[in-house]
C-alpha cells in the first residue's frame, strides 16, 4: 500500500534538536525511528527526474548506510503532479516519504520543511534535476562522519567544475560569489561555493536556530545562522540537465542580493568584522604585500627601459611595464604567496587559469582604484589631500586584490 502523505510543517522555521513527532496525511499516525541520515528532494515540475533521482539515491545509500535513512521529497503541488509520481514509489522504496505543500512555496522553505519532519541526526539537501552527480553524496556523508559540521559538494575545489556552461552564466556566478565576499564576507567567505545546492549538515549545528531565507540559495542561511567548527568541501561537477527546464531566472539574482543584506543588516557588521579579523591570514598577506612592492620596482624599470632607454612612446611602454609587474607578481604570488594552495595543481593549464584571474582582478582593482581615489578626492576630502586620497585608495584596493585572490583564484585549487 503506498504510503500517506506528509504534513507540512507550520510556524517558524526552525529546526528542533531531537526529531519532532512526525505525522502523515489521513486518519493514521506514526513515528518514524530515528535514522543517522534524512536527504531533503525539493521538486517542482520534476516528474520526470524524480524516478530515476530516487532510483540512484536509494541504490547509494542502501550499501551505504543500509536502513539507516530516509529520502524526504517535498513538492510544491507541481502542475505535473510530481508529488504523485513520487508517491506511487513509496511501495518500491520504503525509506522515500513524500510531502506536498500547497499553502507555501519556494526552494528554501521547502528544505526547511523537510528537515523539520525529519528524523535524522544529519540533514542534507540535494536537487532533482540529476546535475548533482548522486555519487558525491557518499563523500558529504563521510565527511559528516569524519568530524565536519558541515559538508559542501563544490566547483571550486580541485575536481570540481561545470559541464556546459555559458561565459555569461560562468561570469554571473562569478559576479555574484565576488558580490556576496563585499557585502557578507563573514559567510560567503567561509567556504568556496556558498550558492551549492548539496549539502549535508548535522542537525545540532543548525538546531534552534531561528531561519530565514531569502530566494533559492539555503546554504546561505544556513552557514550565517548555524555554529560550526569544521567545514569541509568535495569536488562536485555541476552536469547539465537530462529533463525538465532550469528555474534560474533574473529574480533570484535580486533575491539573493537581497539575503545578502539581509544577513549583513541582521549579524551586524561587528560581527562580520571580528570574524574576518579572526580569520584573516596575516602573514599571507604581509607576503602578498612583498610582492607588491616588488611588482613596482619591476614596472619602474621596465618603464625606465622601454621609454627613457629605447625611446619607446610612454603610454605603449606604461602598458608593457604594468603587464610585466602583473607576470611578475603572479609568480610570485603562485610559487610563495599561495604556494601551499598550488601544490596539487601544478600543471600548465592550471597555471594559466590562475594568470588570467589574476590579471582580470587586477584590471578590476586599478578600476576600483580610479574610483575610489576621486570617492575620496572629490567627496570625502572636497578636493583636498589628493596624495592622501590616493594612498587610502590604494590601502583599499590592496586589500580588495587580496582578499578576491585568496577566496577565488587561488582558493579553487585548494580541496579540504
Amino acid at each position: 500500500m503506498t504510503n500517506l502523505l506528509l504534513t507540512p510543517p507550520t510556524g517558524p522555521l526552525e529546526i528542533s534538536r531531537q526529531p519532532a513527532y512526525r505525522t502523515q496525511s489521513g486518519p493514521q499516525a506514526t513515528t518514524d525511528a530515528t535514522v543517522m541520515l534524512s536527504l531533503i528532494v525539493p521538486t517542482y515540475n520534476e516528474s520526470n527526474n524524480v524516478p530515476k533521482i530516487i532510483e540512484q539515491l536509494t541504490q547509494l545509500l542502501d550499501n551505504f548506510v543500509p536502513e539507516n535513512y530516509e529520502l524526504i521529497l517535498v513538492d510544491d503541488n507541481s502542475p505535473d503532479f510530481t508529488w504523485q509520481i513520487a508517491q506511487t514509489l513509496t511501495d518500491k522504496y520504503p525509506q522515500l516519504h513524500v510531502m506536498r505543500r500547497e499553502a507555501e512555496k519556494g526552494l528554501s522553505s521547502a528544505v526547511i520543511r523537510g528537515w523539520q519532519a525529519a528524523n535524522g541526526s544529519v540533514l542534507g539537501v540535494i536537487d532533482a534535476d540529476l546535475q548533482h552527480p548522486p555519487e558525491i553524496l557518499l563523500k558529504l556523508l563521510s565527511a559528516i562522519t569524519d568530524g565536519a559540521d558541515l559538508a559542501v559538494a563544490s566547483r571550486h575545489v580541485e575536481g570540481g567544475g561545470v559541464s556546459d556552461w555559458s561565459v555569461i552564466r560562468r561570469f554571473l556566478s562569478r559576479g555574484a560569489q565576488i558580490l556576496g565576499l563585499i557585502v557578507c564576507p563573514a559567510v560567503v567567505g567561509r567556504v568556496s561555493d556558498p550558492m551549492s545546492g548539496f549539502f549535508m549538515v548535522r542537525r545540532s549545528a543548525i538546531a534552534s536556530h531561528p531561519l530565514n531565507p531569502l530566494g533559492y540559495k539555503i546554504l546561505l542561511e544556513v552557514i550565517g545562522r548555524g555554529q560550526f567548527g569544521e567545514i569541509a568541501e568535495v569536488c562536485d561537477v555541476f552536469l547539465e540537465r537530462e529533463e525538465g527546464e532550469s528555474k534560474v531566472t533574473w529574480k533570484q539574482y535580486f533575491e539573493y542580493i537581497g539575503h545578502l543584506v539581509r544577513l549583513r543588516s541582521q549579524s551586524g557588521l561587528i560581527g562580520n568584522l571580528n570574524h574576518v579579523k579572526k580569520s584573516f591570514p596575516t602573514r599571507r598577506f604581509i607576503r602578498y604585500g612583498i610582492v607588491g612592492l616588488i611588482g613596482i620596482v619591476v614596472d619602474m624599470a621596465i618603464l625606465f627601459l622601454l621609454h627613457s632607454a629605447l625611446g619607446i612612446g610612454l603610454t605603449t611602454s606604461k602598458l608593457i611595464a604594468a603587464e610585466t609587474a602583473i607576470l611578475s607578481n603572479f609568480l610570485w604570488n603562485d610559487s610563495w604567496t599561495f604556494a601551499d594552495m598550488v601544490g596539487r595543481q601544478t600543471g600548465l593549464g592550471h597555471r594559466l587559469k590562475r594568470l588570467l584571474k589574476f590579471n582580470a582582478t587586477c584590471v578590476a582593482g586599478l578600476f576600483l582604484d580610479v574610483l575610489t581615489l576621486n570617492l575620496f578626492f572629490n567627496i570625502i576630502f572636497a578636493q583636498n589631500l589628493p596624495y592622501l586620497a590616493n594612498l587610502i585608495a590604494i590601502g583599499l584596493v590592496a586589500l580588495w586584490n587580496f582578499w578576491v585572490n585568496w577566496k577565488l583564484n587561488w582558493r579553487v585549487t585548494a580541496a579540504s
